[in-house]
């Protein structure tokens, strides 16, 4: 039987387990979840490799979800007066 497989980059921080969760409870028999530990250095690597640029972060079958792909920018920062003295 073909599995689904979904890969949750995982920090192990309470929003980390708040989406492992999430993705557990959303899971079902077709679906292989696999939580991966960013402080393991493969597991970063892959992740780069794949986009992740915040986590928590969901793969399914290898593709990154629309949802986690756009992490922090500087001109998000900047946007929102990070760097701006306060007068």
């Amino acid at each position: 039987m073909a599995k689904r497989k979904v890969e949750v980059f995982s920090a192990s921080c309470p929003a980390c387990e708040e989406v492992i969760a999430m993705v557990n409870d959303c899971a079902c028999g077709s679906c292989d979840v696999r939580i991966l530990d960013m402080n393991d250095d493969a597991v970063s690597a892959r992740a780069r490799s794949m986009g992740v640029r915040t986590v928590p972060a969901v793969a399914v079958d290898g593709e990154l979800l629309a949802c986690c792909q756009r992490g922090p920018e500087e001109e998000d920062l900047r946007a929102a007066g990070i760097g701006e003295p306060l007068e």
